[in-house]
């Protein structure tokens, strides 16, 4: 059984489409890496349906002293796989430049705790790197402080190159050496070949999943109140009193982490408590159509990212209609305006029109934008992106250890093995083995 506190299944992934255009309220696509969203497509019997970003416009680009430039060909996420774009890209000054050439030298950390991913970067390539190029690229993701964001658990395979290799450019050579950088090389802040959406939006996702189970074993607008053990079984409290507790052996809160916190407390109250420290950011995503006409510069990309050290009021810009066929009509442009996370939370207060005009206005001195959108809708989302600060792994071990002493009670979520589609699948699919396997 399905219990959904909503009235629909999909959460914070939505479609919709209007006037011509088609708008996802939060994620559009999804990565193949790692390979569990599109294994679950290929069991669902769908992989031919879903479709790659289009080829043109492919990129991204950073905002840099109020002008858009390309991020450096082959940087992905926060390492280099060349050097000569890192040598020419006007994000930095010469002597930024100087101190990222002298990575590979710098030595490497003796003490294996936990550390932040701006210090990590900062350590290893410099301020200017971290500043110019890391911090948008990186908070974008998590919408977070990278000064206070876990590197372990964010960038994990970046922290091992390091401990491995002994530093970001060895490990680069190493890589290109056995062919294992092809797409990072070719690429410019994402793989964007590694992603995966469907012609109708990442509804269709959750569509194909829910019509795979029996409508009977899903319940919509049930709200968990109290969970509490009883013999050997769970029983679940329903907020709505007029509809029948549920008693379960086993049980997934595959909710929030402040929610799940609230529903163990009255068992487990050291467990509660380290979920309830899990901080959490919010979002506002406001979505314009606009005629392609009203755009005075090229925008010939996907999207850009803007750091912090701009002091402007949006985190990042996505052209959706550059992306994928079929999100706005012809000649008209998409646009999805990422607003707030952790460093700016306080736009949030403002309301809807407020934010429209803020990013009418960052876009007006940033790409050209005149006149009025055809369309204009503001999507919030909060305490939505759970933040992997330091030392984020070992609260959430403690917080495992501490299911074991309540047998058939699980937990699930994105504050949890990653904040993405595919991870979040993955995660999913090996607690439902493990459960299946506990049942026989």
């Amino acid at each position: 059984m399905i219990l959904e506190s909503s009235d629909r299944v999909g959460g914070v992934i939505h479609t919709e489409s209007t006037d011509g255009y088609l708008i996802d309220h939060g994620a559009d696509m999804f990565a193949t890496e790692p390979s569990a969203a599109l294994d679950l497509c290929r069991d669902l019997g769908i992989e031919s349906k879903t479709i790659a970003p289009k080829v043109d416009h492919r990129g991204a680009m950073i905002v840099h002293q109020g002008k858009l430039q390309p991020i450096p060909r082959g940087f992905v996420l926060m390492r280099a796989t060349q050097t000569w774009p890192m040598m020419t890209t006007p994000l930095l000054s010469p002597l930024e430049k100087l101190r990222f050439l002298q990575e590979r030298w710098i030595a490497t950390r003796k003490d294996d705790s936990d550390e932040s991913v701006a210090n990590f970067t900062r350590r290893r390539m410099g301020p200017g790197v971290l500043d110019r190029i890391v911090a948008p690229l990186v908070a974008g993701i998590y919408t977070a402080d990278i000064e206070q964001l876990s590197m372990r658990a964010t960038m994990g395979p970046i922290w091992a190159m390091e401990k491995q290799h002994g530093s970001l450019a060895k490990a680069a050579q190493h890589r290109r050496g056995k062919d294992q950088d092809q797409a990072e090389r070719h690429s410019a802040g994402a793989r964007y070949g590694n992603f995966r959406s469907f012609n109708g939006g990442m509804l269709e996702l959750i569509q194909w999943i829910s019509n795979s189970i029996d409508p009977s074993a899903i319940q919509t607008q049930w709200v968990a109140s109290q969970l509490r053990r009883t013999g050997d079984h769970w029983r679940i409290e329903n907020k709505n009193s007029s509809s029948p507790d549920l008693l379960a052996q086993k049980v997934v809160l595959a909710t929030p982490a402040h929610v799940t916190s609230q529903l163990i407390k009255p068992m487990d109250e050291s467990a509660a408590s380290e979920l309830a420290s899990i901080p959490s950011a919010s979002t506002a995503i406001v979505i314009l159509g606009v005629p392609r006409n009203q755009i005075a510069h090229p925008i010939n990309m996907f999207g850009f990212v803007v750091p912090p050290i701009e002091r402007r009021q949006i985190l990042a810009v996505s052209f959706a209609s550059h992306k994928y066929d079929g999100r706005a009509p012809q000649d008209h442009v998409l646009i999805r305006v990422f607003i707030g996370g952790v460093l700016q939370s306080n736009l949030l207060e403002q309301d809807d029109s407020e934010l429209i005009a803020i990013a009418q206005s960052e876009l007006q001195s940033l790409i050209g934008l005149s006149g009025q959108p055809k369309l204009t809708k503001v999507v919030r989302w909060n305490q939505a992106m759970p933040q992997y600060n330091v030392g984020h792994l070992d609260r959430v071990d403690r917080i495992e250890k501490a299911m074991n002493n309540h047998p058939g009670l699980h937990l699930l979520g994105n504050w949890k093995g990653g904040v993405g589609i595919s991870p979040i699948i993955a995660s999913a699919r090996s607690l439902a083995k493990q459960i299946a396997s506990a049942s026989h």
